[in-house]
């Protein structure tokens, strides 16, 4: 039986104290894993390890001139220096304010500013240096330390390396320096338009989320999480950070998306916290490695998850026994094992958060045996508010309300929310907190949802629901994700608010796109190739196949092949990956128009 080792509230009270009594239990159980690029391997640290350099940073902090309720700033990827810093911060009744690693400098400054930031962790020099040259006003910043030391560079005023900042050893760990109610952190919420709101949550708003969430999907003291998504997000923190320190689990953090498969080999995680956009990548590298084999290795892929799905519908008691399940132990050793050998091979839970699962990458994972499991949050509700369990796991919905969660459907069929998770308000901003929760406590989601035997179901967001001219209403997020899916096109937005038909922006893939053109004798480098008749038809036949299961009225009629793509850095994505929808529209408003141009209305 796994060894369940969960700290209450109760006995935590803070998340400072969260963090203590783990230590006080299990000093001598792995903390966290990272890979060590000195000297080229991964390393481990324990929770006694933890706690002692966690000591080495309050005592730095200590230093500094300030006092319970200043907020700290980290600019840092996932990394035991995050923990640690934020650990040291919150037990010293700081406030810890997280950046996104990617973010542009500009954005960081509005967020120091705004939020009164007076200490700045950075991981490299150069983030400093952009920061000071962005020529934005950084608000109230007092000391500015950066983790990894050039060894040739001054560090200046602000500036100290952490080598020579930190004392060679701390005292005891703080204790009692705030209380449950008190505010733990500022999160910015990455907006798709205007500037980032800071959404304020308590010690015990995050620790109640942490402890309900464990109580819908256990977690054991021997499991891995595999850490990629940004600490900065409230999913990431609260389910792959705390989760497991209330839990005792092990976290590893991961190099960087692009060698997560390397590291899923070598960490072989127990449990994977993601958002769909990584498993749509997995799935389609899976489709293209098909594509080179014969038509009976991809039936039988096919059939492997078909059958799968069959045997998972069967567990939930949607359909009935089939003796075609008989072939499993078969198939799963030719086809479904290999694919979870992929994900390390131990994977006993994935949770995928952050946006909609597609229906098709539900079916195929969980048919080849993974536990997915979609869940449902805001950072606003520190976040959990749903998430499917094993016993009763519908992946075409978010699951059922975690404990002590109150749910109700509002006007238009909105999402309101009631619970110990939502927020305190938005920092700085009454007039945002009064517009998302009303005089009766329950929290506004901008979801569109249907309710059905406690289960929650999207349908839509009141904002970005296209009207279309003829009066249709159309998500444009289920669309983009159906498209998404197909390995030639990497990015996608789709258009029609106010007009007759649909039209998308799509960026190509190139790896896919090389051998296509190369088929048709063609260079996709040379000019007019992506205003070209040949490839735009292609793309718009694809588009359509992939729509298939959409209404008729939801058809894509045109589509603007782009080469720019579309990053935080040219602030057309957010730092969580969503589409700066009014952005990409006006940076490409004479393309959009084209696509209109020539019919009448």
């Amino acid at each position: 039986m796994p060894t369940l080792d969960l700290i209450p509230i109760e006995t935590a009270k803070t998340l400072d104290g969260l963090f203590r009594e783990r230590v006080r239990r299990t000093p001598n159980a792995v903390a966290y894993r990272h890979f060590d690029k000195a000297f080229g391997t991964w390393k481990e640290m324990d929770w006694g390890e933890a706690a002692f350099q966690t000591a080495r940073w309050q005592a730095a902090l200590e230093k500094e001139s300030l006092r319970p309720g200043d907020r700290a700033a980290i600019w840092l990827r996932n990394c035991p220096e995050w923990a640690i810093m934020e650990q040291a911060a919150l037990g010293l009744g700081l406030v810890v304010v997280p950046l996104y690693c990617n973010d542009r400098p500009e954005n960081v400054a509005y967020i120091l500013h705004d939020s009164g930031v007076k200490f700045l962790l950075v991981e490299k020099e150069e983030n400093w240096r952009l920061l000071a040259a962005s020529g934005q006003p950084i608000g109230s910043l007092e000391r500015v330390v950066c983790l990894n030391h050039p060894g040739d560079v001054e560090a200046g005023p602000l500036l100290r390396w952490a080598d020579q900042w930190l004392p060679d050893e701390g005292g005891e760990l703080a204790e009692n320096r705030c209380a449950p109610g008190d505010l733990a952190t500022i999160i910015y919420t990455s907006g798709t338009m205007g500037h980032p709101k800071g959404v304020k949550l308590s010690h015990h708003n995050i620790l109640w989320n942490a402890y309900s969430g464990t109580q819908s999907v256990p977690v054991h003291s021997k499991d891995t999480f595999l850490s990629f998504l940004p600490l900065s997000h409230a999913f990431e923190r609260t389910t792959g950070h705390y989760i497991p320190m209330m839990a005792g689990a092990t976290v590893a953090y991961a190099r960087s998306i692009h060698q997560l498969a390397d590291d899923m080999e070598v960490v072989r995680p127990t449990v994977l916290i993601s958002v769909p956009r990584v498993f749509e990548r997995i799935y389609s590298r899976i489709k293209h490695q098909l594509e080179k084999k014969g038509p009976l290795e991809r039936r039988l892929f096919e059939w492997t998850a078909r059958l799968g799905w069959g045997r998972f519908e069967c567990r939930q008691k949607r359909r009935g026994w089939s003796p075609a399940f008989l072939l499993w132990p078969l198939l799963d050793a030719l086809v479904a094992r290999k694919v979870r050998n992929g994900f390390g091979g131990r994977l006993r839970l994935a949770i995928s958060g952050g946006a909609a699962l597609p229906p098709e990458l539900a079916r195929v994972f969980i048919g080849m045996g993974i536990t997915l499991l979609q869940g449902y949050g805001l950072t606003e509700t520190s976040p959990f508010v749903s998430v499917n369990v094993k016993e009763n796991n519908d992946p075409l919905g978010v699951g059922l309300p975690i404990k002590d969660i109150e749910v109700r459907m509002g006007k238009d069929g909105e999402l309101l929310v009631k619970g110990p998770g939502v927020m305190q308000g938005y920092w700085n901003n009454p007039e945002a907190t009064a517009a998302i929760i009303d005089a009766e406590g329950w929290l506004h989601t901008g979801d569109i949802v249907r309710i059905e035997q406690g289960h929650i179901y999207i349908t839509g967001r009141i904002k970005e629901i296209i009207v279309m001219l003829n009066g249709e209403k159309v998500p444009p997020a289920d669309i983009e994700m159906a498209i998404a899916m197909h390995p030639l096109i990497d990015q996608v937005m789709i258009i029609g608010e106010g007009r007759p038909y649909l039209a998308a922006l799509v960026l190509l893939n190139e790896t896919q796109l090389v051998p296509l053109a190369k088929k048709w004798g063609m260079d996709p480098a040379s000019e007019g190739f992506y205003s070209g008749l040949r490839i735009k038809k292609h793309v718009l036949g694809e588009i359509s196949r992939q729509m298939h299961a959409f209404p008729g009225y939801a058809k894509v009629r045109r589509v603007a092949l782009l080469k720019e793509r579309w990053s935080v850095e040219n602030e057309l994505l957010t730092p969580t990956l969503k589409l700066r929808r009014s952005r990409i529209m006006e940076r490409y408003k004479e393309e959009i128009a084209g696509l209109y141009e020539d019919h009448e209305a």
